[in-house]
């Protein structure tokens, strides 16, 4: 068997990857077991620069904060801004301090630097404005979304004034407490206000489709798409804190789901104006269902890679991307009766597969899922290779 998966592998480069895909994707999503490891960061950078030179994407999205992605692509267009500051404030759960992505935004500003507007690239977050111990205050998009239809048209058609959301979203702070996530007692998700502005912000997202045409004559399609980011990100931030607010079992995979949902939003809406290779964790780009246990709990929601290929079909690809070994991290040899064992025994440090003829060749061995002794990382569901169109396979992790 280790033969013969020898020879099915194949170097890593954007050629061999998109010679092993059904056929040309509209969004091709390149997963990770871990986030912020140098080396995959790297890999991730060479296969968009190497799609880039084939003409054949010029949209890259990170599993970042969406709204706060605006100002890396501000940055990496027109120059706005620098360097330090995009990477301070254009992204979400720290990764702008990854030398990786500096290393991204910081060639893609080059790139675009004296060539037209046609020929740019672009870059995007696709994640909620949400973390582990919570979420956003709606403030920033629900605001945006308002600013952009009062310049855009009649004020008598727009819903409400700037004075009345500012006084139903009162303090932010009560929206952004950690403590609301661990109590749902302590979320203002449920309260008058909030079910006010649930009501508003989906007004707001129907006059803003209804009048597209309008809107699009008086500023442009891309402001257009941005004001209806923004208009998911209110809906979706106002959901989330309605399901905070909870405490009936529903409570965790409507908010895990949530998130997926939103990620997903954001995904469809970046392919409809072309080609995106879209950079996050497997587990969210995975076209299985996800789940955990949180004590004698299942949980179960779908992750948006579901969502996505539900929609998208063959236009939808992924490839996953498998470690052997983080040393640093406690992350030893994989045991033998892993995939990732498997794949370890193989002469090549880093290499690409197709993932049906791997699961295949992998059919009547006895395999389990490898434990992990770092919470970063995320081991393959063996049962889960066949669903994905490549895998990415790099032997061990070394130190930055």
């Amino acid at each position: 068997m280790t033969a013969a998966i020898e020879a099915a592998a194949r170097a890593v480069d954007a050629t061999t990857l998109t010679r092993l895909l059904p056929a040309r994707p509209l969004l091709l999503a390149l997963g990770e077991p871990a986030h912020g490891e140098d080396v995959l960061l790297e890999l991730r950078n060479d296969v968009f620069r190497q799609l880039v030179e084939q003409g054949q994407y010029r949209t890259i999205a990170l599993e970042s904060d969406c709204m706060s992605g605006v100002l890396v692509d501000e940055y990496v267009t027109s120059g706005r801004g620098t360097l330090d500051e995009v990477m301070e404030h254009g992204f979400s759960h720290g990764f702008g301090e990854f030398a990786g992505n500096r290393e991204l935004v910081r060639w893609m500003r080059a790139y675009n630097e004296g060539r037209p507007a046609a020929e740019w690239l672009h870059f995007a977050g696709y994640d909620g404005p949400v973390e582990y111990n919570g979420a956003a205050s709606p403030r920033e998009a629900l605001t945006a979304l308002h600013s952009y239809l009062r310049q855009g048209l009649e004020a008598a058609l727009v819903p409400c004034d700037a004075d009345t959301l500012d006084r139903l979203l009162g303090d932010d702070e009560r929206w952004t407490s950690p403590a609301a996530m661990m109590d749902p007692g302590r979320s203002v998700g449920q309260t008058p206000e909030a079910g006010q502005l649930r009501l508003l912000a989906d007004e707001l997202v129907a006059l803003l489709d209804a009048r597209s045409s309008q809107l699009v004559e008086a500023s442009s399609l891309d402001d257009w798409d941005r004001a209806r980011m923004y208009g998911h990100t209110a809906t979706g931030l106002l959901q989330y804190h309605f399901w905070m607010a909870d405490s009936s079992p529903s409570r965790m995979p409507r908010l895990l789901g949530l998130r997926e949902s939103m990620m997903a939003d954001n995904l469809l809406a970046l392919a409809e104006r072309g080609p995106v290779l879209a950079h996050g964790h497997n587990g969210h780009l995975q076209r299985d269902k996800s789940s955990m246990r949180m004590g004698d709990q299942l949980l179960e929601w779908s992750s948006a890679g579901t969502l996505v290929s539900a929609r998208l079909g063959e236009r939808y690809a992924l490839t996953s991307t498998l470690l052997g070994s983080i040393p640093r991290r406690g992350v030893d040899a994989p045991p033998p009766d892993t995939i990732e064992g498997v794949l370890y025994g193989l002469a090549q440090d880093r290499y690409v597969i197709d993932a049906g003829q791997l699961a295949d060749m992998v059919a009547d061995v006895p395999l389990v899922h490898r434990e992990s002794p770092w919470y970063g990382y995320s081991p393959q569901d063996p049962t889960h290779l066949a669903s994905s169109d490549a895998i990415l396979f790099v032997r061990e992790v070394p130190a930055s």
